[in-house]
């Protein structure tokens, strides 16, 4: 579990009969579905583990988002917290971004930008970490190879 309190959404998921009461509702209503069942649904399908649920309900909060200016600061959220979890850092730390020009003192996406910054600088580590390997791997070999052609 995390140690920042208000970031909880990034790692805790909807067990798969919560969702599915969420997606039951959402069906339901069909194309008449209303702008709070639509969201309750991106909701728990962003909060899901499984990938494709997650590119749904961003794509459902992103229709949200163009058609419900009133509910724009929540969807911005939830489509920074969406795209943290699918490893979209950049569109993360934009949406987010957006959000804290908006509410700078806002406890969940300011704690949701230190996970952010967080993963960016653990992956921008370890792809250092690999490039300097296969450098390294790669020397090795030339040198091999080098040695072997002055013989």
């Amino acid at each position: 579990m995390t140690a920042l309190p208000y970031a909880v959404d990034a790692e805790t998921s909807l067990r798969d009969a919560e969702l599915e009461t969420l997606r039951t509702q959402y069906e339901k209503e069909g194309e008449m579905a209303g702008i709070q069942t639509k969201f309750n649904y991106a909701w728990g399908l962003i909060k899901s583990n499984a990938r494709s649920d997650q590119q749904l309900g961003v794509r459902l909060l992103s229709e949200i988002f163009r058609v419900s200016p009133d509910r724009r600061r929540e969807c911005l959220y939830y489509l920074a917290l969406a795209n943290y979890k699918l490893g979209n850092y950049g569109e993360a730390r934009r949406y987010n971004d957006l959000l804290l020009d908006k509410e700078p003192a806002n406890h969940q996406a300011a704690d949701l930008r230190k996970l952010i910054d967080d993963k960016v600088t653990k992956e921008g580590l370890m792809g250092v970490a690999i490039i300097s390997g296969v450098a390294i791997a790669a020397g090795v070999v030339g040198g091999i190879l080098f040695r072997g052609k002055r013989r």
